[in-house]
């Protein structure tokens, strides 16, 4: 039987590995025969793991310490890292959700990827939309560096509440990849963004919160009516990164059983195509801001 993948022996490295979606991402590449190293918070235990690196990814100083234990040359990265903004903080959740793959692309990808490469971001639905809001998202999507994007993000009119980090760093990370589908296609280098839509992960109980309640995350699952399961998105993850995808690149990945199918055409409305300027936003941010203040 031929393995179309092409996975065997490649070096693959995996981010927000110990569970959910990464789990299930780094579980099949090991079952496809590449060398896996996982990347996270938590240890990930897989059988047949090349290694498993404690990594917090909102820190640029452990991503160095991880980096460093990993080899010279990486085949496929798969930046699945992310937290919902609900447990976390404006800044904690945008660095992990967006400036840990933009830092770790421009120090390290760089220079230990070449021609027939490939990097796989995971972003969110709530990345759809970036197109619409590139004037808020390129003074930190453009930022030279961590520092100069944490700079950048603090000009924001608003860094709270933490929750919105996520819809804004999926935002500047749908852009990111986009923009570097052309930059890095100049080395051979293939780009693509995945956008899950809602999916039976650990941190379920925290969107449900966000959303509303269970019934508002549901209506976000398109015509399937369920959560998706980490491995129906990690399935569509490991397609992109494979060398079936070897013309793909710069593509927006949507997975949602048709959600956004129902948006474009006005079946239901899209309650994520917010502006970070938007009143309503505003108002959410000084709520929490004087919340915060008041403890």
């Amino acid at each position: 039987m031929k393995d179309y993948f092409n996975y065997q022996g490649k070096i693959c490295v995996v981010t927000g590995s110990s569970n959910g979606m990464g789990l299930a991402t780094a579980k099949m590449l090991v079952d496809l025969g590449a060398e896996v190293y996982a990347v996270s918070r938590s240890a990930t235990k897989i059988e047949g793991l090349a290694a498993s690196i404690l990594c917090d990814l909102s820190k640029k100083d452990e991503i160095d310490s991880a980096f460093a234990h990993l080899p010279s040359h990486i085949d496929c990265f798969f930046g699945v890292a992310g937290l919902s903004g609900s447990k976390t903080d404006y800044l904690t959740t945008f660095n992990c959700d967006f400036t840990a793959n933009k830092y770790i692309t421009q120090e390290y990808l760089t220079k230990r990827m070449g021609k027939g490469c490939s990097i796989t971001y995971v972003s969110s639905t709530a990345g759809l939309n970036w197109e619409q809001h590139r004037n808020e998202q390129n003074k930190v999507v453009h930022a030279s560096n961590w520092e100069a994007t944490e700079q950048a993000l603090g000009k924001l009119p608003v860094t709270a509440p933490a929750n919105f980090a996520y819809i804004f760093a999926k935002r500047c990370m749908s852009q990111y990849a986009a923009e570097q589908a052309l930059e890095l296609g100049k080395q051979g280098i293939r780009v693509n963004n995945v956008m899950p839509g809602s999916t039976e992960t650990g941190m379920k109980d925290e969107f449900e919160k966000m959303a509303g309640g269970k019934e508002a995350l549901l209506n976000e699952t398109g015509v399937a009516h369920r959560l998706a399961s980490p491995e129906e998105m990690a399935g569509p993850i490991v397609f992109l990164g494979s060398d079936l995808c070897s013309f793909v690149s710069g593509v927006d990945f949507c997975v949602d059983s048709a959600d956004r199918t129902q948006k474009v055409l006005k079946i239901k409305k899209d309650v994520a195509n917010i502006s970070a300027t938007n009143p309503l936003i505003l108002t959410m941010a000084k709520k929490a801001m004087n919340k915060k203040n008041s403890k």
